[in-house]
């Protein structure tokens, strides 16, 4: 058995999700009527999955933690025609950091938002598959698949529950996304009328190999991919979507939402990091005029947005994106350093943003009529615990030591060299400066400009609610213990990245072991060569 669990292990974060998604919607969730039995069972059988899903999590980093790859062959057809599945260091992060934020999400939603519509779990769960999928595809097209899955998925979560301001933003994000999802089409058109292949691991070889008139129509094809994941990101200037759409989505999809952002950096930092990397011939760096610029230019602009915001949602939907330009500039230096920072950043972030979501409902709900705007109120029921949580998810979007964000942004700044060294020190520290101004604003506002006679009250004082936001911050100071491990990890996860020779060999080489799934590890090939010899 654990034989067999092994073997088709890069493939159950996708099978997981999919098969609980279609078990909730068999058994039903009591059409959102909040207390249902059908509720409780679909709740049970959501945090079930997810929990065992963290567990499968857990197994991948571990597997790939060796420095092999694990390459998952649907089907058993040979790459590049067949499907492949592959998991190295950083798929297997990203999984984990999916699982990671899944649970609590799910505890938090169990507190009665699940009861506002219908097939909340459910939907999670296709989301999930489609967030996972994401992560561990090794080719072009069903990247856009799986990006179709999550958000599909994503669309009915945002007005689940329903209300005026959803529908208001929520049908400009599909149309968006519907614009996006044509526009990644084309590009993907492009790249294989030139190339022949949308296998990540096989164009990473291929386009090195295209000159002339055709590497023009390939650069077309990779800007075109280039523009539909700066939107997913909400990269300057196609940003303006987020702060409305996350402001108004529920507390827990909001939180969810945290890590969609990351899948546009993910697939940046997989085509313009490796298959338009620096080996890539006449298309080399093909990003890297515009990316650096663009993700700067992102965190001013989403700070500036972050201190004007009035509402605790649309400050922390600003800092979103503040999050993404940090982690992006640090993409742009197309350096293995400076990817273990956008690495390291990148899981720090996503947890900090998805409890400052949780965290401001849980405020918002003590607050009484005011709710979540940034105004006066009455005293909340909770002000120790839940200021407490705030100043340190504060410190650490702000970049105080031992923090994670402080030690994420120290390596960043100790990646930059060259002309870019100065603008991204003094933007990372700019934008650091302006979020403790915006958050300390925030925070005088919610706990200390307390208006006696306006009564707040206690809703947000489940113990759910707060065992769910609890986890996430436990989980940044998780991070800070474990920093060094942390780091060793994401550093080898850099180096793997830009190994495109040894991913080569993994995805397209011979079989190098039974069963479904291959593994390539560099000690193979050098043992090979000394046998040969």
């Amino acid at each position: 058995m654990k034989e067999l669990l092994l073997a088709h292990l890069p493939v159950l974060p996708v099978l997981l999700p999919l098969f609980t998604a279609a078990l909730l919607l068999a058994i039903g969730d009591g059409a959102g009527t909040h207390g249902s039995r059908a509720l409780y069972r679909a709740r049970i059988v959501s945090m079930v999955s997810a929990l065992f899903g963290l567990l499968l999590a857990a197994a991948l980093v571990l597997q790939a933690h060796g420095g092999e790859w694990s390459v998952y062959r649907m089907g058993d057809w040979p790459a590049p025609f067949g499907i492949v599945l592959v998991v190295d260091r950083l798929s297997a992060l990203m999984v984990l950091l999916t699982q990671l934020l899944a649970a609590p999400v799910i505890l938090y939603a169990s507190g009665g938002w699940d009861s506002h519509g219908r097939h909340f779990h459910a939907l999670l769960q296709f989301q999930l598959m489609g967030l996972n999928g994401a992560f561990v595809t090794g080719d072009l097209f069903n990247l856009f698949v799986f990006f179709e899955v999550l958000l599909i998925a994503s669309y009915v979560l945002l007005v689940h529950g329903q209300g005026r301001e959803r529908f208001r933003f929520g049908v400009p994000y599909v149309v968006l996304n519907l614009v996006a999802s044509s526009l990644f089409l084309v590009g993907v058109a492009l790249i294989y009328a030139v190339t022949g292949t949308l296998n990540l691991a096989d164009l990473a070889l291929r386009v090195a190999q295209v000159r002339g008139t055709e590497a023009g129509l390939l650069q077309a094809g990779g800007m075109l991919l280039l523009v539909v994941f700066g939107f997913k990101a909400a990269l300057l200037p196609l940003h303006l979507w987020l702060p409305h759409t996350y402001a108004a989505a529920s507390a827990p999809v909001a939180a969810l939402f945290a890590l969609m952002t990351k899948v546009g950096v993910y697939a940046i930092l997989r085509v313009h990091g490796v298959v338009f990397g620096a080996q890539a011939g006449e298309s080399a760096l093909l990003a890297e005029p515009w990316l650096l610029p663009l993700a700067l230019a992102s965190s001013v602009v989403a700070v500036l947005g972050a201190i004007a915001a009035n509402t605790m949602p649309r400050l922390v939907a600003w800092l979103t994106i503040a999050s993404v330009g940090t982690i992006l500039a640090a993409v742009g230096l197309f350096t293995t350093a400076a990817w273990s920072a956008a690495m390291f950043y990148l899981a720090n972030s996503t947890l900090v943003i998805a409890a400052l979501f949780l965290l401001s409902e849980l405020v918002g709900a003590q607050r009484g009529e005011v709710g979540e705007r940034l105004e006066p109120a009455g005293p909340v029921a909770q002000p120790d615990l839940l200021g407490t949580m705030l100043l340190l998810l504060a410190a650490s979007v702000i970049g105080l030591p031992p923090l994670p964000g402080f030690l994420g942004k120290l390596m960043i700044l100790q990646a930059a060299d060259g002309a870019a060294a100065p603008w991204l020190w003094t933007v990372v520290l700019l934008v650091g400066f302006l979020s403790l101004l915006g958050l300390a604003r925030a925070g005088s506002v919610l706990f200390w400009a307390v208006e006696p006679g306006r009564g707040g009250g206690a809703s947000g004082a489940s113990p759910r609610l707060l065992a769910a936001t609890l986890w996430l911050v436990g989980a940044m100071l998780v991070m800070s213990a474990a920093a060094s491990p942390l780091q060793r990890y994401t550093d080898a996860a850099a180096r793997q990245l830009a190994d495109v020779t040894g991913a080569a060999r993994a995805v397209l080489g011979p079989q190098l072991g039974e069963g479904a799934v291959r593994r390539y590890r560099p000690e193979d090939a050098l043992q090979k060569e000394g046998a040969r010899r």
